[in-house]
C-alpha cells in the first residue's frame, strides 16, 4: 500500500473506534517520522496529516530545514534531554514527555512562550518506561505551577509491548481517569483536557478508552 493508502485505512480505524465511544473531542493524529526520510514526511503531509512527531532533536531540526516550520504542527514525542531543551523548545507546538521537575524548570527558562506538555505517566511500571508513578501526578502538577511557560493540556503514557488486550484497556483506561481527577482540578496551568495514548499497534484500543491524540509511525509509512 501506499503512504496516501495507508493514511486513509488508519483514519478509517481511527473513525470506527471513535464511533464505539461516547466522547465528543475528535482525535487527533501525529504522523511519528523518527524513522523516516523528510521525503516521507513530506508524503505524509501531501496525504493529508498535519501534525508530525520526531523524538530527537536533530530529527526535528532536519525535517524543519527541509520542509519548514510552518508545514505542520511539531510534536516532540521522546525523552528531552535537560541541555537540549535550548535546541527545539520553540521549535514545536506540543511536547508529550514532561516528566521532570528540572525539565519544567529548563522549558520555563528558554522558552519564548507558554507550551502546551504532556505529563508523561508510567502507568504500567516497567522500568524500562519513563515517566512518573501515577500516584505523584497530583503533586508534581502543583510544583509545576510555578513555571509560567509551562502548560499541561493532557497526559500521555506509553502501554506495555503485549497483545493481551485487557491488559491495554486497563492501562489506558487508567490514564483516563486520572486525566479527569485532573481536570476536575480546574487547575489554570492544567487544564489536562488530552489524552496522549496508543501507536500502531494498539491506537483503536486507545481511542476507544479516550485517546484524543494517537502516535503512529509505523502503519503510515509501511509500504
Amino acid at each position: 500500500m501506499s503512504i496516501s493508502e495507508n493514511v486513509q485505512h488508519v483514519r478509517q480505524n481511527m473513525k470506527q473506534a471513535y464511533e464505539k465511544t461516547e466522547q465528543k473531542k475528535q482525535v487527533q493524529l501525529i504522523g511519528v517520522t523518527k524513522s523516516v526520510s523528510s521525503e516521507v514526511a513530506a508524503e505524509l503531509l501531501a496525504s493529508g496529516i498535519t501534525a508530525l512527531g520526531e523524538n530527537r532533536p536533530e530529527g526535528l531540526t532536519d525535517k524543519q530545514t527541509v520542509l519548514g516550520r510552518e508545514a505542520c504542527e511539531w510534536h516532540f514525542i521522546g525523552t528531552l534531554q535537560t541541555r537540549k531543551v535550548r535546541q527545539i523548545i520553540d521549535r514545536i507546538d506540543v511536547l508529550h514527555s514532561l516528566d521532570r521537575l528540572h525539565l519544567a524548570e529548563e522549558i520555563n527558562k528558554r522558552a519564548k512562550r507558554p507550551v502546551d506538555c504532556f505529563v508523561q505517566v508510567n502507568v504500567s511500571g516497567e522500568e524500562s518506561k519513563q515517566g512518573i508513578d501515577p500516584e505523584d501526578v497530583h503533586s508534581f502538577l502543583h510544583e509545576v505551577g510555578q513555571y509560567p511557560m509551562v502548560r499541561v493540556i493532557g497526559l500521555m503514557t506509553m502501554a506495555p509491548l503485549t497483545e493481551d488486550e485487557q491488559v491495554l484497556r486497563s492501562v489506558f483506561y487508567s490514564l483516563r481517569v486520572l486525566r479527569d481527577e485532573v481536570a476536575s482540578r480546574h487547575l489554570p496551568h492544567a487544564p489536562c483536557t488530552e489524552l496522549s495514548m496508543g501507536m500502531s499497534s494498539d491506537y483503536q484500543i486507545a481511542i476507544e478508552e479516550g485517546a484524543t491524540y494517537v502516535r503512529i509511525g509505523t502503519t503510515l509509512v509501511q509500504s
